[in-house]
């Protein structure tokens, strides 16, 4: 008998040095391909290791150290994988691929050191020291922000519980952006769009509409993960909105009924746009709108920051103010319009900076005034744009090539609008058919005939005698106004050029890429069929997102957490809402912040006298609960007195039923359910035990060495969907939804845990 005991020693003990030199050797088939940092951001793509069943990424750098990344931040591109670290601030970082195998991680790759460069927030939209969106000035994400991640499977069914909300939980990005819309809820929202997202079943016209009634309090980002996130077919519509963020997204095809890309419609105020791509959208009604209506404009909004976007072939770019409107500041800065036609931007009424912009083969015109507007163009690149300049009904808005006169009746380029104001500075033009500057003696008449003021120095102040011919409007100065103007250093414009082309758009491009051919797309504005095709064709290269379950994805403070069997109720998360626990009492936002096991809670439920919390445990587990970390008082289980330390509470409990409830008041913020294991188990059999097919779409199906007591199936929110005894046939789970479940089977020899997909 000995001899046997000591046999089954030494085969179990070459069994353990089998498989960990095997997880060793498969791990180092990991091989980095790429990996950079970008703004606020850094990346690393890897080939993948065929036996690896998923992956963690961690990152560490500027005082952090290996702290992992969200799952929903991992994907699959068939040939590579790709993981992107969202909200840092500038500085030194490593990136670490760990692959995970059966549960068990091996050994990682970590990436050389990634340069992360800052933000650059200037302009208008910081005035007064707003930092618009749910990041801080330093990058990192705002204290208490929540994260929603919208993928192509989860766009209709993310969840979320929003303060103030007519029903909650709100469901669908649409539902979950109108539950803000009252402005109640403060907490920062990171709403993170993870590939090609087409039409939701619900939205506004066409468009996925932010608004927070201008809660001075409220920030919204809404931005794209990686190179790859784009809005396809849909618009993004801002109004009665304050600090908001747009970053980072592709928007193509747009159909939306407003037709805009990006529209800013109306009462808007601290907004920024920044690093996106603007392709086609669908043909308008007007003859002009053959390339789509708009790419990014803005009405009755102000201090609003537009800068570092990528406009393709657009036709109507910017346009800028729909009528007389009371004066409005906008900052223009470090886009690329990238053979656009028009309206870069057009400007009505507003008091407008445009600066360090590249204008590269414009057909039609670069900067338009009309309508009582102050526009200062400054340190611009105009490379073959044919008028860089026109200040509506004089000078090149109206001169005919063929008489070599001002036409005022036939010729305007404008729709015969009064004039605006423009004073420029240190541009460079080249390739540009004609630009006539104020009181230039090689133009009769340009005092009056001028196309710009053009200033000797940045600080000069236009003179009151320098009017528009038609409306005769004077200049305003806001430039020079040191209780207006924000902080800048304008680049060359031979440095801006550079710096626009590597960083304009989404991350490196983005992953769409066109060339120009300069010789016909410089002067001409038709649609190019070879774009508007493939744009029309356009599909994402993604396979498949890390944690993209059908089950709602919503997170809090940056972190999505996996639920390993457990059942957990996060009160910030999902009030009072849930499948598991019978929740009655009274909820608030105003008892502090508690943060516990990475997350930051905000939301409580009240342990009053009309407090009650029931629940049914089939199995022994550990209870925990968390209050506000100076609590240590008690609250009474089934009656009996159980009692806190610093404020988190854990009781061990046989199977049965629960009631929670007062003994004294406190302030409850999570709870948790652990399952116990019996402690002379193991976790056995994990390369022996197989389940197939996975993904599955019917019948799943066990091989295993041992007899299964018992199967159960959990979602991704911890609720058992699928308890069974019997195997031996296969289980059915063709009626489960899509998505990825968490399977727990118990053996004669110990448990087993696995993820399975659901297609």
């Amino acid at each position: 008998m000995l001899k046997l005991i000591l046999k089954k020693q030494k085969r179990s003990l070459f069994l353990i040095i089998f498989l960990l030199g095997a997880i060793q050797a498969q791990t180092q088939s990991l091989s980095v391909i790429e990996s950079a940092g970008w703004l606020e951001s850094a990346f690393v793509k890897w080939l993948p290791d065929s036996n690896a069943e998923s992956y963690n990424v961690y990152f560490s750098g500027e005082g952090i150290s290996n702290r992992k990344i969200d799952n929903q931040l991992i994907r699959n591109y068939g040939d590579f994988y790709r993981a992107d670290v969202l909200g840092l601030k500038a500085g030194n970082y490593t990136l670490k691929v760990v692959p995970v195998i059966a549960d068990v991680e091996g050994a990682g790759i970590v990436t050389d050191a990634l340069l992360v460069e800052a933000h650059d927030r200037t302009g208008f939209a910081f005035s007064n020291g707003r930092i618009p969106g749910a990041y801080k000035a330093d990058g990192t994400l705002k204290d208490n922000a929540v994260i929603l991640y919208v993928t192509q499977n989860t766009k209709n069914i993310d969840s979320l519980i929003v303060t103030g909300a007519n029903e909650n939980p709100c469901v669908g990005l649409q539902m979950i952006l109108e539950g803000f819309k009252k402005g109640d809820d403060n907490r920062p929202l990171a709403v993170r769009l993870v590939g090609q997202i087409t039409d939701m079943d619900y939205m506004d016209k066409g468009d996925i509409v932010i608004e927070n009634e201008n809660n001075p309090n409220g920030y919204i980002s809404f931005e794209g993960v990686g190179d790859d996130a784009t809005a396809d077919g849909w618009g993004i519509r801002v109004k009665n909105a304050s600090n908001i963020e747009i970053r980072n997204i592709g928007l193509m095809n747009c159909n939306s009924d407003e037709g805009d890309d990006i529209g800013l419609q109306q009462d808007n105020d601290y907004i920024w746009v920044h690093h996106c791509d603007f392709f086609y959208g669908d043909a308008g009604s007007d003859a002009d709108q053959i390339k789509g209506d708009g790419a990014l404009d803005s009405k009755r909004s102000g201090f609003v920051t537009f800068s570092y976007n990528h406009f393709w072939d657009t036709g109507k770019s910017n346009l800028l103010g729909n009528g007389v409107e009371d004066p409005e500041y906008l900052t223009y800065h470090h886009n690329w319009y990238d053979h656009s036609d028009s309206r870069h931007p057009r400007v009505r009424s507003h008091s407008v900076h445009v600066y360090n912009n590249y204008l590269d083969g414009i057909a039609k015109y670069g900067v338009g005034a009309t309508n009582a507007s102050s526009v200062f163009v400054e340190a611009n690149y105009f490379r073959n744009c044919k008028y860089p300049i026109l200040t509506s009904m004089q000078g090149s808005d109206v001169f005919d090539e063929g008489t070599q006169t001002n036409d005022y009746v036939d010729m305007p380029t404008f729709s015969k609008e009064d004039g605006g104001s423009i004073k420029a500075f240190n541009n460079y033009m080249t390739g540009q058919q004609r630009f006539v500057a104020y009181g230039d003696a090689a133009y009769p008449n340009s005092t009056v005939d001028f196309d710009a003021y053009v200033a000797l120095t940045r600080e000069e102040i236009m003179a009151g005698n320098v009017v528009s011919y038609q409306g005769g409007n004077i200049y305003n100065n806001f430039d020079t106004n040191a209780t207006l103007m924000y902080s800048y250093v304008a680049d060359t414009p031979e440095a801006a050029k550079e710096k626009v082309m590597k960083y304009a758009g989404r991350i490196n491009g983005g992953d769409f890429k066109w060339t120009f051919n300069n010789e016909v797309d410089d002067a001409s504005y038709d649609v190019i069929p070879e774009l508007k095709a493939a744009l029309a064709a356009y599909e994402t290269s993604l396979v498949s997102i890390q944690g993209d379950t059908l089950s709602g994805s919503g997170g809090t403070g940056g972190t999505g957490g996996e639920i390993e069997g457990d059942l957990v109720h996060n009160f910030t998360l999902s009030g009072k809402s849930s499948s598991f626990f019978n929740i009655t009492g009274n909820l608030s936002d105003s008892k502090g912040t508690v943060n516990y096991d990475t997350l930051t809670l905000t939301q409580c439920l009240k342990i009053e006298s009309s407090t009650i919390i029931t629940f049914t445990s089939a199995e022994a587990a550990t209870l925990v609960l968390v209050f506000n970390s100076d609590f240590s008082g008690a609250i009474k289980i089934n009656g009996e007195l159980h009692y806190a330390s610093a404020g988190i509470l854990s009781a061990d409990l046989p199977a049965g039923d629960y009631e929670i409830t007062k003994s004294e008041t406190a302030n409850l913020y999570y709870m948790s359910l652990t399952f116990a294991e019996n402690t002379g188990n193991r976790q056995v059999g994990i390369y022996d035990l197989i389940l197939y097919p996975n993904p599955v779409d019917d019948h799943l199906f066990i091989n295993s060495p041992n007899r299964i007591v018992k199967l159960e199936i959990y979602n991704m929110n911890g609720v058992l969907v699928k308890s069974t005894t019997d195997c031996r046939a296969g289980i059915d789970v063709g009626e489960l939804s899509e998505g990825v479940y968490l399977v727990r089977l118990v053996t004669d020899d110990g448990y087993f845990k696995r993820k399975i997909i659901k297609n």
